[in-house]
C-alpha cells in the first residue's frame, strides 16, 4: 500500500524536476547561499562578483554547479577563518583564477549542446557534410 501512496508523489516529483531541475541541487544551492551570508563583508563582496562572473561564463549546471558552489564555500570559509586576504585567494589575475577553478568541474549540458549546435551550423554554412540529418522545427 505504501507503494501506491508514494507513486503519485514520485511521479509528480520526477515531472517537477524535469521542468525545474533537481530539488536536491536547489537545496544545496540554498545551503551554499546561507553559508556565504555568514562571511565577512569583503569575502561576500568577492563571492558575489565571482558568482556574477560564473553566471555569464561558468560551465556548470545541476549537480556540477552545486559541487562547485560547495567547494567555493569551503574555500572562502577557510580563507576567512585563516585570515587569508582576498588578493591571496585570487592572485593578480582574478579571471585566471576563476578560469582555472572552473576547469575542475564538468561542462554544463546547455554549454555542450550549444557548442555542438554552433559547430554544426558553421559546418553547414561552410558546405561541409556533418553526417547528421538537419532537424527542422515545424
Amino acid at each position: 500500500m505504501d507503494t501506491e501512496t508514494n507513486e503519485p508523489e514520485s511521479r509528480y516529483r520526477r515531472y517537477l524536476e524535469m521542468v525545474t531541475g533537481s530539488i536536491e541541487d536547489k537545496r544545496r544551492y540554498r545551503q551554499y547561499k546561507a553559508r556565504m551570508e555568514q562571511l565577512p563583508e569583503s569575502y561576500r563582496t568577492a563571492v558575489e562578483a565571482l558568482e556574477r562572473y560564473l553566471n555569464y561564463f561558468g560551465r556548470g549546471d545541476g549537480t556540477g554547479a552545486a559541487s562547485m558552489h560547495e567547494d567555493l564555500a569551503d574555500l572562502f570559509e577557510q580563507s576567512a577563518a585563516n585570515g587569508t586576504s582576498i588578493r591571496e585567494i585570487f592572485g593578480d589575475d582574478p579571471v585566471e583564477f576563476v578560469e582555472a577553478f572552473i576547469q575542475n568541474y564538468p561542462e554544463g549540458q546547455w554549454v555542450s549542446r550549444e557548442r555542438k549546435r554552433f559547430i554544426s551550423a558553421i559546418e553547414r554554412a561552410a558546405g561541409e557534410d556533418t553526417g547528421e540529418e538537419e532537424r527542422t522545427v515545424g
